[in-house]
């Protein structure tokens, strides 16, 4: 033995104290529970002092320290400054409040610690029998294949990818768009999410590529515009590809015409998207499953297991309906990733029908959820939140100084403060002031927006811990903090 081999201590990331460790992992557990448990007794938020900010500034730690003390920083720091979304009255953002179940798949997954590319083992089965559920969930055929992936961003690009590919005339694997006879246009209405212009620079396309459609009165993609749309661009000599049709717009909920545009897509040969982030699980909720008829008839499907499923952070799905145009367009043959007859190379890919090769066990956590709840209760927690919302949209309807800004037609309520007397720039302030100080003071988080020129706040309801008696204080202390600001604001606009 070498002088250098006898020197060389060879080390491990494993504790050396299982018994300590296995201590301080039970604490940590019974302080989740404890954490969940009293969700609603906190603020919903809380402003970081000085003194926690500077505590993210400090150095990279050269050396060692006690699991114990690291522990210490973070229920010191980081779990008093959550963004909130766990708590029932966080309606901000559409992301969904996360679940008990669904953390401890996520941590049973990192211990497991298996790679999703792909293998022979139990994780991939697992993965393949959740994307069959999903499939399965939203009424696509046994042939269609899924993938989970990041969220709905990503899940839009992989279906949005495999329409390009399909519509481009060329093979773009291997020849690029360059290669195209013609360019190409997609269409969505003009309250489309903005992952999808994304998608487009990242496609080679260019966001002129998406062509955004009017929508109605009712914030639907109108089927007249885009029928016009697409007379006009086949005569300037652009190839109509793709339509996408959302299911649940991010600004009001809205659900277009899934079944008049999978006819239109069907008569014109175009490949039918729909970004069901926020709505396409309405499938599932048997009072309100008819508001997403016809997306069953899709090309492709993008959706959140996050939002719909309210499964932890991150985990969305993408849906294609011919498994061979899905795998042809991300394949790709590495002679150090072959399949082998036996071992555990001895199954088919999952990294061959997206863009990662290094993928988290994602599938664990909703499969463990969809196993202990059944998918009956999470249509019915879906079917919730609609009636929430549409109680929410019932109380403003009944108090003169609040106005509804457009229809409810799912769990997504836009409205005002609007004591009357002030113009559109000053309605915009005093709401921007109310929704701030609702969410400085603990009390609630809602979001503003812009639609149809009209700036207004927007309560989400994607929350399984909201109850109606959240709601009731939503309103309640709109009114009051409208009130008290009201005055001062009118006297501004008076000198203006």
């Amino acid at each position: 033995m070498t002088t250098q081999e006898t020197n060389f201590a060879e080390e491990t990331l494993d504790p050396t104290d299982w018994a300590a460790t296995r201590a301080l992992a039970h604490r940590m557990v019974d302080d989740a529970i404890n954490h969940l448990d009293a969700v609603r007794e906190r603020p919903l938020w809380l402003e970081m002092p000085a003194s926690v900010k500077a505590g993210f500034t400090e150095p990279l730690p050269q050396g060692p320290q006690p699991l114990e003390d690291v522990y210490s920083d973070i229920t010191a720091s980081l779990m008093p400054h959550p963004m909130g979304n766990i708590h029932p009255r966080f309606w901000m953002w559409y992301m969904g409040a996360g679940n008990f179940t669904g953390a401890l798949g996520d941590f049973l997954a990192a211990i497991d610690g298996s790679n999703l590319g792909g293998g022979n083992m139990a994780a991939s089965q697992i993965d393949r029998q959740v994307t069959d559920w999903i499939r399965d969930m939203m009424g696509f055929p046994e042939t269609a294949s899924g993938t989970l992936v990041t969220g709905g961003s990503m899940a839009n690009i992989i279906g949005l990818m495999a329409a390009r590919n399909a519509m481009a005339g060329v093979d773009l694997r291997q020849y690029g768009v360059d290669a195209m006879a013609q360019p190409l246009r997609f269409y969505a209405s003009d309250q489309v999410h903005s992952c999808h212009f994304k998608a487009m620079n990242l496609l080679g396309l260019g966001k002129g590529s998406l062509c955004k459609v009017p929508s109605d009165g009712r914030f639907r993609m109108s089927i007249d515009a885009l029928k016009e749309q697409i007379r006009s661009d086949l005569d300037q000599g652009i190839k109509p590809a793709c339509v996408i049709a959302t299911a649940g717009t991010t600004n009001t909920g809205s659900i277009d015409d899934l079944s008049a545009i999978a006819d239109l897509c069907a008569a014109e040969g175009l490949w039918m998207h729909v970004d069901g982030c926020i709505g396409a699980l309405i499938s599932i909720a048997p009072d309100n499953r008819h508001l997403v008829a016809g997306i069953e008839r899709a090309d492709s499907l993008a959706l959140d297991l996050h939002k719909g499923l309210q499964a932890p952070f991150d985990v969305g799905c993408a849906l294609v309906r011919d498994r061979r145009q899905h795998r042809l367009t991300f394949a790709e043959d590495a002679e150090y990733l072959q399949k082998m007859s036996r071992g555990i190379s001895a199954a088919e890919f999952l990294h061959d029908y997206n863009l990662d090769t290094s993928r988290g066990f994602r599938a664990l956590k909703i499969w463990m959820m969809l196993k202990e709840h059944g998918v009956e209760k999470f249509g019915r927690l879906i079917d919730q939140g609609i009636a929430q919302a549409h109680y929410l949209t019932e109380r403003i309807t009944h108090e003169p100084m609040l106005e509804l800004m457009a229809p409810t037609v799912t769990d997504v309520v836009c409205f005002r403060y609007n004591p009357g007397g002030l113009d559109e720039g000053g309605l915009r302030d005093l709401n921007i002031e109310v929704m701030l100080r609702l969410q400085e003071a603990g009390t609630a988080a809602v979001s503003d927006t812009t639609i149809h020129g009209s700036h207004c706040l927007r309560a989400a309801i994607c929350n399984h811990r909201t109850r109606r008696t959240d709601l009731d204080l939503l309103v309640q202390e709109t009114l009051r903090i409208g009130g008290d600001l009201v005055v001062p604001l009118k006297a501004q606009a008076g000198h203006g």
